[in-house]
């Protein structure tokens, strides 16, 4: 009876409304985040710059959420949660007015640098703020909500490229706002800042002796993202010549990325990580092979994305499931999902240099190579060993973008969830 007192009024203190504010300022984060990636390599397309150079600049983007997974925790944890928001958001708008009165591709190339490494910042902040106020009960609860809001933000932030008039003062201006708008948000927070972890150095040959699968499928997932993101709008450009259409493409696939989430989960949690990667991994190599014979069919092109964001944004979350049904107890899993996370980043930062260069010479390059890494990742995790079971964890959510905190949100980290499950099973 005791117990039950004791629950119930547990729950009535918990509350989602503290944390509102950080949901609204991810919301508006993300939608200045996914029409800017995406926009800024086909502005840079209609300026007459080569793929291999487009494809350079948006990699800076991705060199700095790197930097930003390594060195900005240090920054948050000297001066505070709040001023290190205002500061990186000041940042990321000092860069995007830029970009609007300037052109140089070496400056832009700084820019994105500086709004990468910003973005992600930003990214780290909310999610540790989350996770604070996150008990072992409600977690999963909010990493799944945390995860919806950034995918339909994204998907929203793709149909303001449709915006008529001098789009790239309109675009970087309205980025502005946005980022602006979450600062509203964050300084009127009164949540406890929480202590962040420091950067741990990863040996990626050990850790590619305990979880090879993950931080092979981890790579690749970020490549695919990565070059989704930066490349995919400049062959749609090239093609069609249409802005309105790229700006549809993007939302639908990042939707089909949000739609696949939990059924993907679902199927995992019942087949296994391993079938699952594989499955995925030869789904991509045919719905990019689809994309090379049916490029002059328009409305093929929506479907086809659909199809294309069932599969790569599903391959990140799957990793990690991967990961925590190999790793033991023993073992730190909060710092080998970090290196996991910094491997996809570094995916994601290799492939626009790669899809670049290769979409010089070859139109169809993008999707000749996504159809590669699909073969490769399907008959790789075939030639692993299946895990037991009773040794799976459970499949969680992520966002298609986070900061190397959000890794201390997955309910698989806790103990007594551990405990939790092994006594369900």
């Amino acid at each position: 009876m005791n117990d039950n007192i004791n629950t119930h009024s547990y729950i009535e203190k918990f509350s989602l409304s503290p944390i509102s504010s950080l949901f609204f300022a991810v919301a508006f984060l993300a939608i200045g985040y996914g029409m800017i990636l995406t926009y800024v390599g086909v502005y840079l397309k209609d300026l007459g710059l080569n793929d291999a150079i487009i494809g350079l600049i948006n990699a800076s983007f991705f060199l700095g959420a790197i930097g930003s997974s390594i060195f900005s925790q240090k920054i948050i944890s000297s001066v505070g949660h709040i001023r290190s928001f205002a500061t990186f958001a000041s940042l990321m708008v000092i860069s995007f007015l830029i970009q609007a009165l300037f052109f140089n591709e070496y400056l832009w190339a700084f820019l994105r640098f500086v709004s990468g490494f910003a973005f992600y910042a930003l990214l780290i902040i909310i999610e540790s703020w989350l996770n604070e106020k996150s008990s072992q009960t409600h977690r999963g609860k909010i990493l799944a909500i945390y995860t919806i809001i950034f995918y339909l933000a994204t998907a929203l932030g793709q149909l303001f490229l449709n915006i008529k008039g001098d789009t790239t003062y309109i675009i970087f201006i309205l980025g502005s706002v946005l980022i602006l708008f979450s600062v509203l948000f964050i300084s009127m927070t009164k949540i406890k800042e929480p202590i962040l972890k420091p950067f741990e150095k990863y040996s990626f040959p050990k850790l590619f002796s305990v979880v090879p699968l993950a931080l092979v499928s981890c790579f690749v997932g970020g490549f695919l993202v990565g070059g989704f993101f930066t490349m995919i709008p400049i062959y749609l450009i090239q093609k069609y010549s249409s802005i309105e259409m790229v700006s549809l493409f993007m939302a639908c696939t990042i939707i089909g990325g949000l739609i696949s989430q939990w059924p993907i989960g679902l199927l995992s949690d019942k087949y296994g990580r391993r079938k699952l990667i594989a499955i995925n991994g030869f789904y991509i190599a045919i719905v990019s092979l689809l994309f090379i014979v049916s490029f002059s069919y328009e409305n093929m092109i929506y479907l086809l994305g659909i199809l294309l964001g069932l599969s790569i944004f599903s391959i990140y979350p799957l990793a990690l499931a991967r990961a925590n049904d190999v790793v033991d107890e023993n073992k730190d899993i909060v710092e080998i999902s970090r290196a996991l996370l910094f491997t996809y980043g570094l995916g994601s930062f290799i492939a626009p240099i790669l899809l670049g260069f290769g979409l010089y010479y070859y139109s169809e390059f993008i999707f000749v190579v996504f159809a590669i890494l699909g073969v490769f990742l399907g008959f790789y995790s075939l030639s692993k060993k299946r895990i037991a079971d009773d040794h799976m964890s459970v499949f969680v959510n992520i966002p298609v973008a986070s900061g190397s905190t959000v890794v201390e949100m997955d309910p698989r980290q806790d103990l007594d969830y551990k405990k939790e499950l092994d006594d369900r099973q």
